[in-house]
This record gives structure tokens, sequence and C-alpha cells, in this order.
């Protein structure tokens, strides 16, 4: 019986010291081991593991090109025209003695006749 409770002390021994090792099961660590004295001595308690800051990347860079512009000459605005009547008409000159029109004709002593001025061809 001695034997017995003799076991069971060294199983309840090993069992206080096993609950450190299952504290670390989460970050993917298992520490298995016999440890003889208590679970709080430095030694065996098992220390925190802290991990590295992840490296720090700086975002993409979007390099937006403008849009050119594009610009749409208007057309002007049209001055108001005048009535036809009041259009400025352009004489002709002819000399019917020297039967010839001004510039050709430098002088004419008979009087210079206005004439509308007519397209070559025509009557």
């Amino acid at each position: 019986m001695k034997t017995f409770k003799l076991i069971i002390a060294l199983l309840l021994l090993c069992a206080s010291g096993a609950g450190n090792a299952w504290a670390d099961h989460h970050r993917g660590h298992v520490h298995l081991g016999v440890a003889i004295g208590p679970y709080w001595e430095p030694s065996f308690y098992p220390h925190p593991y802290y991990y590295p800051y992840p490296p720090y990347y700086y975002p993409p860079v979007v390099i937006e090109h403008p849009v050119p512009q594009v610009y749409i000459e208007q057309p002007a605005p049209e001055a108001p025209t005048a009535p036809d009547a009041a259009a400025p008409v352009n004489y002709w000159y002819y000399c019917p003695a020297a039967k010839g029109y001004y510039p050709y004709v430098k002088e004419c002593p008979s009087g210079w006749q206005k004439v509308l001025p007519q397209p070559p061809g025509q009557p």
C-alpha cells in the first residue's frame, strides 16, 4: 500500500507540471518533461513567446493619368445684317463719248454715267 501511495504522489507531481505544458498547446508547442519541485520555479515555467511584428508594407502606389481636356470652339455669333436696301452698291462709271469705263478711260469730256455692274458675257 505504501508503494501505491508513492506512485499516486509521483503521478500527481508529474500532472502538476503538465498544466504548464498544455498552456502552450494553442501556439503549437507542447512541452513534456518531468518537473521536480514546485511548478512555479523559473527554470521549468514556460516563458511566453512573443511573435515579432509583421513587416509593414506600404500600400501600392496608384497613378492616375489625367484625361486631356478637350476644347470645342463655338462659332462666333453672327452680327445682325442690314436690310438689302441699305447695302452699299458699287457703281461703274461709263463715258459715252469714249465708249469705255473708268479706270481704262482717264478723262470724259461729256461727263460720267453711273452704271450698275454686270458680269461679263451678259447684255
